[in-house]
Protein backbone atom coordinates (compact mmCIF):
# COMPACT_ATOMS: atom_id res chain seq x y z
CA UNK A 1 0.00 0.00 0.00
CA UNK A 2 1.34 3.41 -0.96
CA UNK A 3 2.09 5.66 2.01
CA UNK A 4 -0.63 8.31 2.26
CA UNK A 5 1.75 11.28 2.10
CA UNK A 6 3.30 9.91 -1.10
CA UNK A 7 0.04 9.41 -2.95
CA UNK A 8 -0.76 11.42 -6.05
CA UNK A 9 -3.01 14.40 -5.43
CA UNK A 10 -5.80 12.93 -7.52
CA UNK A 11 -9.35 12.01 -6.51
CA UNK A 12 -10.70 8.89 -8.24
CA UNK A 13 -14.40 8.28 -8.93
CA UNK A 14 -15.50 4.69 -9.62
CA UNK A 15 -19.21 4.43 -10.64
CA UNK A 16 -20.65 0.99 -9.86
CA UNK A 17 -23.62 -1.27 -9.39
CA UNK A 18 -23.05 -4.88 -8.31
CA UNK A 19 -19.38 -4.73 -9.26
CA UNK A 20 -17.81 -6.54 -6.27
CA UNK A 21 -15.89 -8.95 -8.49
CA UNK A 22 -14.39 -6.24 -10.68
CA UNK A 23 -13.67 -3.97 -7.71
CA UNK A 24 -11.41 -6.63 -6.20
CA UNK A 25 -9.16 -6.10 -9.21
CA UNK A 26 -9.76 -2.38 -9.82
CA UNK A 27 -9.30 -0.87 -6.34
CA UNK A 28 -5.86 -2.32 -5.46
CA UNK A 29 -4.55 -0.73 -8.65
CA UNK A 30 -5.68 2.68 -7.35
CA UNK A 31 -3.66 2.62 -4.11
CA UNK A 32 -1.43 5.39 -5.51
CA UNK A 33 -4.32 7.93 -5.46
CA UNK A 34 -4.98 10.34 -2.59
CA UNK A 35 -8.68 9.44 -2.33
CA UNK A 36 -11.13 7.03 -3.94
CA UNK A 37 -14.91 7.35 -4.11
CA UNK A 38 -17.02 4.35 -5.10
CA UNK A 39 -20.35 5.79 -6.26
CA UNK A 40 -22.92 3.03 -5.92
CA UNK A 41 -26.52 2.51 -7.02
CA UNK A 42 -27.83 0.36 -4.17
CA UNK A 43 -25.83 -2.75 -5.00
CA UNK A 44 -27.07 -6.08 -3.64
CA UNK A 45 -23.72 -7.89 -3.83
CA UNK A 46 -20.56 -7.34 -1.74
CA UNK A 47 -19.69 -3.99 -3.34
CA UNK A 48 -19.88 -2.10 -0.03
CA UNK A 49 -17.65 -4.58 1.81
CA UNK A 50 -15.05 -4.69 -0.97
CA UNK A 51 -14.90 -0.88 -1.10
CA UNK A 52 -14.34 -0.74 2.67
CA UNK A 53 -11.61 -3.39 2.51
CA UNK A 54 -9.62 -1.22 0.13
CA UNK A 55 -10.12 2.08 1.95
CA UNK A 56 -12.50 3.61 -0.59
CA UNK A 57 -15.36 5.88 0.47
CA UNK A 58 -18.70 4.48 -0.69
CA UNK A 59 -21.46 6.95 -1.58
CA UNK A 60 -24.99 6.04 -2.69
CA UNK A 61 -26.51 7.67 -5.76
CA UNK A 62 -30.29 7.66 -6.25
CA UNK A 63 -31.28 8.24 -9.89
CA UNK A 64 -34.44 10.25 -10.53
CA UNK A 65 -34.94 8.60 -13.92
CA UNK A 66 -33.83 11.49 -16.13
CA UNK A 67 -30.98 13.76 -14.98
CA UNK A 68 -28.41 14.08 -13.49
CA UNK A 69 -26.73 10.77 -14.10
CA UNK A 70 -24.11 9.31 -11.83
CA UNK A 71 -20.84 10.90 -12.94
CA UNK A 72 -22.09 14.46 -13.19
CA UNK A 73 -23.86 14.05 -9.85
CA UNK A 74 -20.59 12.85 -8.31
CA UNK A 75 -18.64 15.77 -9.77
CA UNK A 76 -21.21 18.22 -8.41
CA UNK A 77 -21.72 16.70 -4.96
CA UNK A 78 -18.68 14.77 -3.71
CA UNK A 79 -16.34 16.63 -1.32
CA UNK A 80 -13.32 16.24 -3.59
CA UNK A 81 -10.19 17.46 -1.82
CA UNK A 82 -7.99 17.48 -4.91
CA UNK A 83 -7.99 19.63 -8.02
CA UNK A 84 -7.59 16.63 -10.30
CA UNK A 85 -10.18 13.89 -10.74
CA UNK A 86 -9.86 10.56 -12.55
CA UNK A 87 -12.93 8.62 -13.71
CA UNK A 88 -12.35 4.85 -13.74
CA UNK A 89 -14.90 2.12 -14.40
CA UNK A 90 -14.83 -0.97 -12.20
CA UNK A 91 -13.79 -3.19 -15.12
CA UNK A 92 -10.69 -1.07 -15.79
CA UNK A 93 -7.20 -1.29 -14.31
CA UNK A 94 -4.70 1.56 -13.94
CA UNK A 95 -1.34 -0.11 -14.56
CA UNK A 96 1.67 1.15 -12.55
CA UNK A 97 3.25 2.92 -15.54
CA UNK A 98 0.02 4.86 -16.11
CA UNK A 99 -0.23 5.75 -12.42
CA UNK A 100 3.32 7.11 -12.47
CA UNK A 101 2.58 9.16 -15.59
CA UNK A 102 -0.60 10.59 -14.02
CA UNK A 103 1.36 11.68 -10.95
CA UNK A 104 4.16 13.23 -12.98
CA UNK A 105 2.05 15.09 -15.53
CA UNK A 106 -0.56 16.42 -13.11
CA UNK A 107 2.24 17.69 -10.88
CA UNK A 108 3.76 19.45 -13.92
CA UNK A 109 0.37 21.04 -14.73
CA UNK A 110 0.90 20.46 -18.45
CA UNK A 111 -2.81 20.75 -19.25
CA UNK A 112 -6.27 21.00 -17.68
CA UNK A 113 -7.29 17.53 -18.80
CA UNK A 114 -5.85 14.38 -20.33
CA UNK A 115 -7.25 11.84 -22.78
CA UNK A 116 -6.58 8.18 -21.96
CA UNK A 117 -6.55 5.32 -24.42
CA UNK A 118 -7.50 1.80 -23.35
CA UNK A 119 -6.56 -1.75 -24.20
CA UNK A 120 -9.87 -3.50 -24.85
CA UNK A 121 -10.11 -7.16 -23.80
CA UNK A 122 -13.01 -9.36 -24.94
CA UNK A 123 -13.52 -13.13 -24.60
CA UNK A 124 -10.04 -13.45 -23.14
CA UNK A 125 -8.26 -11.65 -25.96
CA UNK A 126 -7.19 -8.07 -26.58
CA UNK A 127 -9.18 -6.60 -29.46
CA UNK A 128 -6.59 -4.86 -31.65
CA UNK A 129 -8.83 -4.10 -34.62
CA UNK A 130 -12.62 -3.79 -35.22
CA UNK A 131 -12.25 -0.03 -34.75
CA UNK A 132 -11.25 -0.57 -31.11
CA UNK A 133 -7.48 -0.31 -31.36
CA UNK A 134 -7.90 3.25 -30.07
CA UNK A 135 -10.57 4.44 -27.66
CA UNK A 136 -9.54 7.86 -26.39
CA UNK A 137 -11.66 9.46 -23.67
CA UNK A 138 -11.14 12.45 -21.41
CA UNK A 139 -10.95 10.77 -18.00
CA UNK A 140 -8.41 12.85 -16.08
CA UNK A 141 -9.18 16.55 -15.62
CA UNK A 142 -9.46 19.44 -13.21
CA UNK A 143 -12.91 18.81 -11.83
CA UNK A 144 -13.94 22.46 -11.72
CA UNK A 145 -13.38 22.73 -15.48
CA UNK A 146 -15.13 19.62 -16.77
CA UNK A 147 -18.59 18.05 -16.83
CA UNK A 148 -20.19 15.35 -18.95
CA UNK A 149 -22.55 16.46 -21.69
CA UNK A 150 -26.03 17.06 -20.35
CA UNK A 151 -28.27 14.60 -22.21
CA UNK A 152 -31.43 14.02 -20.15
CA UNK A 153 -33.66 11.10 -21.04
CA UNK A 154 -37.40 10.54 -20.70
CA UNK A 155 -38.19 9.71 -17.08
CA UNK A 156 -38.63 5.97 -16.78
CA UNK A 157 -36.74 5.07 -19.94
CA UNK A 158 -34.46 2.12 -19.18
CA UNK A 159 -31.21 3.79 -20.22
CA UNK A 160 -29.32 3.22 -16.98
CA UNK A 161 -28.17 5.78 -14.43
CA UNK A 162 -24.57 6.23 -15.55
CA UNK A 163 -23.05 8.22 -18.41
CA UNK A 164 -21.89 5.64 -20.96
CA UNK A 165 -21.57 7.56 -24.26
CA UNK A 166 -21.65 11.17 -23.07
CA UNK A 167 -18.30 12.97 -23.35
CA UNK A 168 -16.62 15.38 -20.96
CA UNK A 169 -16.86 19.03 -21.97
CA UNK A 170 -13.65 20.70 -20.80
CA UNK A 171 -13.13 24.42 -20.49
CA UNK A 172 -9.37 24.31 -20.80
CA UNK A 173 -6.33 22.73 -22.40
CA UNK A 174 -6.29 19.01 -23.19
CA UNK A 175 -3.43 16.61 -23.92
CA UNK A 176 -2.94 12.84 -24.20
CA UNK A 177 -1.31 10.38 -21.84
CA UNK A 178 1.13 7.83 -23.26
CA UNK A 179 0.24 4.81 -21.14
CA UNK A 180 -3.12 3.03 -21.39
CA UNK A 181 -5.89 1.65 -19.21
CA UNK A 182 -6.55 -2.08 -19.27
CA UNK A 183 -10.27 -2.52 -19.96
CA UNK A 184 -11.70 -5.97 -19.23
CA UNK A 185 -15.11 -5.30 -20.71
CA UNK A 186 -18.06 -7.64 -20.44
CA UNK A 187 -16.92 -10.93 -18.86
CA UNK A 188 -19.78 -12.78 -20.59
CA UNK A 189 -21.93 -12.32 -23.69
CA UNK A 190 -24.93 -12.07 -21.34
CA UNK A 191 -23.46 -8.99 -19.66
CA UNK A 192 -22.63 -7.42 -23.03
CA UNK A 193 -26.18 -7.88 -24.31
CA UNK A 194 -27.80 -6.67 -21.07
CA UNK A 195 -25.76 -3.46 -21.00
CA UNK A 196 -26.06 -2.74 -24.71
CA UNK A 197 -29.81 -3.22 -24.58
CA UNK A 198 -29.90 -0.21 -22.23
CA UNK A 199 -27.41 1.67 -24.40
CA UNK A 200 -29.68 1.07 -27.42
CA UNK A 201 -32.61 2.63 -25.57
CA UNK A 202 -30.38 5.64 -24.86
CA UNK A 203 -29.39 5.85 -28.54
CA UNK A 204 -33.07 5.96 -29.51
CA UNK A 205 -33.71 8.66 -26.89
CA UNK A 206 -30.87 10.79 -28.28
CA UNK A 207 -31.47 10.18 -32.01
CA UNK A 208 -33.07 13.55 -32.77
CA UNK A 209 -30.54 15.37 -30.61
CA UNK A 210 -27.63 13.84 -32.53
CA UNK A 211 -29.17 14.82 -35.87
CA UNK A 212 -30.33 18.34 -35.11
CA UNK A 213 -28.33 19.92 -32.30
CA UNK A 214 -24.94 21.54 -32.91
CA UNK A 215 -21.89 19.57 -31.83
CA UNK A 216 -20.36 20.96 -28.60
CA UNK A 217 -17.02 22.64 -29.21
CA UNK A 218 -15.75 21.60 -25.77
CA UNK A 219 -15.63 17.81 -26.29
CA UNK A 220 -12.37 17.96 -28.26
CA UNK A 221 -11.59 17.80 -32.00
CA UNK A 222 -11.49 13.99 -32.17
CA UNK A 223 -14.89 13.57 -30.55
CA UNK A 224 -16.36 16.39 -32.65
CA UNK A 225 -15.21 14.62 -35.82
CA UNK A 226 -16.76 11.34 -34.66
CA UNK A 227 -20.00 13.14 -33.78
CA UNK A 228 -20.04 14.67 -37.27
CA UNK A 229 -19.62 11.19 -38.80
CA UNK A 230 -22.43 9.95 -36.57
CA UNK A 231 -24.77 12.60 -37.99
CA UNK A 232 -24.06 11.14 -41.45
CA UNK A 233 -24.15 7.52 -40.33
CA UNK A 234 -27.56 7.81 -38.66
CA UNK A 235 -29.07 8.69 -42.04
CA UNK A 236 -27.74 5.58 -43.79
CA UNK A 237 -29.95 2.61 -44.70
CA UNK A 238 -29.08 -0.92 -43.49
CA UNK A 239 -26.91 0.39 -40.67
CA UNK A 240 -26.37 -3.02 -38.97
CA UNK A 241 -24.90 -4.44 -42.19
CA UNK A 242 -22.80 -1.32 -42.70
CA UNK A 243 -21.51 -1.59 -39.13
CA UNK A 244 -20.50 -5.23 -39.53
CA UNK A 245 -18.73 -4.71 -42.85
CA UNK A 246 -16.98 -1.60 -41.55
CA UNK A 247 -15.78 -3.30 -38.34
CA UNK A 248 -14.99 -6.75 -39.69
CA UNK A 249 -13.54 -5.93 -43.12
CA UNK A 250 -12.55 -2.25 -43.34
CA UNK A 251 -11.25 -2.12 -39.74
CA UNK A 252 -9.71 -5.60 -40.05
CA UNK A 253 -11.78 -7.26 -37.34
CA UNK A 254 -11.11 -10.64 -38.97
CA UNK A 255 -7.52 -10.37 -37.72
CA UNK A 256 -8.84 -10.69 -34.16
CA UNK A 257 -9.93 -14.25 -34.88
CA UNK A 258 -13.16 -15.72 -33.59
CA UNK A 259 -13.50 -13.13 -30.78
CA UNK A 260 -13.29 -10.47 -33.50
CA UNK A 261 -16.09 -12.08 -35.49
CA UNK A 262 -18.30 -12.35 -32.39
CA UNK A 263 -17.50 -8.77 -31.41
CA UNK A 264 -18.28 -7.31 -34.85
CA UNK A 265 -21.52 -9.31 -34.99
CA UNK A 266 -22.54 -7.91 -31.62
CA UNK A 267 -21.77 -4.37 -32.77
CA UNK A 268 -24.10 -4.90 -35.74
CA UNK A 269 -26.74 -6.34 -33.39
CA UNK A 270 -26.39 -3.25 -31.21
CA UNK A 271 -27.12 -0.99 -34.17
CA UNK A 272 -30.17 -3.12 -34.98
CA UNK A 273 -31.40 -2.78 -31.39
CA UNK A 274 -30.96 1.00 -31.53
CA UNK A 275 -32.96 1.19 -34.77
CA UNK A 276 -35.68 -1.08 -33.40
CA UNK A 277 -35.96 0.97 -30.21
CA UNK A 278 -36.24 4.15 -32.27
CA UNK A 279 -39.03 2.57 -34.35
CA UNK A 280 -40.84 1.54 -31.17
CA UNK A 281 -40.39 5.06 -29.75
CA UNK A 282 -41.89 6.61 -32.89
CA UNK A 283 -44.92 4.29 -32.65
CA UNK A 284 -45.52 5.29 -29.02
CA UNK A 285 -45.22 8.97 -29.89
CA UNK A 286 -47.69 8.58 -32.77
CA UNK A 287 -50.44 7.06 -30.60
CA UNK A 288 -49.64 9.06 -27.46
CA UNK A 289 -48.53 6.06 -25.38
CA UNK A 290 -46.28 6.74 -22.36
CA UNK A 291 -42.75 5.28 -22.18
CA UNK A 292 -42.61 1.62 -21.27
CA UNK A 293 -41.25 1.25 -17.76
CA UNK A 294 -38.95 -1.75 -17.42
CA UNK A 295 -37.67 -3.36 -14.29
CA UNK A 296 -34.01 -3.45 -13.34
CA UNK A 297 -32.15 -6.56 -14.53
CA UNK A 298 -31.09 -9.15 -12.02
CA UNK A 299 -27.67 -8.49 -10.43
CA UNK A 300 -24.74 -9.95 -12.35
CA UNK A 301 -22.09 -11.22 -9.96
CA UNK A 302 -18.70 -11.35 -11.63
Amino acid sequence: MTDHKNRAKVSVIVPVKNEAGNLRRCLPALAWADEIFVVDSQSTDETERVAAEHGAALVQFHFNGSYPKKKNWALDNLPLRNEWVLIVDADEIVIPALADEIRRRTDADEADGFYLNMKYFFLGRRIKHCGYSEAWNLRLFKHKLGRYERMPVTAGAATGDNEAHEHVELNGRAARLVHELDHFAYPTIYVWVEKHNRYAVWEAEQFDRFLREPIPTTIGPGKRFKRMLKKIYLRLPCRPLVRFLYSYLFRLGFLDGRPGFVFCSLLAFYDFLASANLYEKRLREADGSPPVLTTEPSPILV
